[in-house]
């Protein structure tokens, strides 16, 4: 069920404690993805995550604002702070616990957001009513993932699956040749660059032609396993908080 198609009656009779909670981020992805990738990935994976899920899911909107200053020098980049993102996540994770949906799997599409998320989802399960754990799907994707960029081949391909017309396919030639091979510049295991502008002239982080709707499926279809697998182990989980040793 997501919440923003259902009425308050049929919220108040949906008898389920697990709720996914998309979140994503608003940031350049290349000439040729949209600015909204992140968060158009995290919705149609917690779509699909809840339809392969046998447990009943209500679906909360996706915030769509994360943690993206690395973007900053893009037009149309938005962020906000760590901590007002994990303010907000707890915030609204909180809300979902207060009417019964106390098991939350946050589904996040932007790496960004993945340390804000991993800190948050702790706090709330050490000092809140409620249960959290963030999934990232990307790293979910098996062998996949090692290919992961930024405006790159999975990205893109998931785009070219669950949005086609959001792909600017004519400037695909741009985005490829402008783009990084890797995240970041590395020195003895160091990153030394801190945005992305330092190191990607266009944004982009891989060969985003490398990949295509065939691969978009088979990623959305790794991701949703992977998250209904995840919603089974919450909805299990002894959930009460360890008792102190002594």
């Amino acid at each position: 069920m997501h919440l923003t198609d259902a009425t308050w009656t049929d919220v108040r009779d949906f008898d389920t404690d697990l709720a996914l909670l998309p979140v994503g981020s608003t940031e350049q992805h290349g000439p040729h993805a949209p600015l909204g990738t992140d968060f158009l990935a995290a919705e149609a994976v917690a779509e699909a995550g809840a339809e392969a899920s046998d447990h009943d899911v209500a679906v909360a909107p996706t915030i769509p604002v994360g943690v993206a200053e690395e973007h900053r020098q893009f037009p149309g980049t938005l962020w906000v702070s760590e901590e007002t993102f994990r303010s907000y996540v707890r915030e609204t994770v909180g809300s979902l616990a207060s009417h019964g949906f106390d098991r939350i799997v946050v589904v996040n599409g932007h790496g960004g957001n993945v340390d804000a998320l991993r800190e948050v989802c702790g706090t709330i399960v050490r000092h809140d009513d409620a249960y959290a754990v963030p999934f990232t799907w990307f790293e979910a994707v098996g062998e996949h993932a090692t290919r992961m960029g930024h405006g790159g081949p999975l990205e893109t391909s998931l785009l070219r699956h669950v949005a086609p017309e959001r792909v600017r396919e004519d400037r695909m030639k741009e985005a490829t040749e402008g783009a990084a091979e890797r995240w970041g510049e590395w020195v003895a295991s160091v990153n030394l660059a801190y945005d992305s502008a330092e190191f990607a002239e266009n944004g982009v982080v891989g060969d985003p032609s490398d990949g295509d709707a065939a691969l978009g499926e088979e990623l959305l279809d790794a991701a949703a396993a992977a998250l209904a697998r995840v919603l089974d182990a919450v909805d299990e989980r002894d959930v009460s908080r360890p008792e102190r040793r002594t």
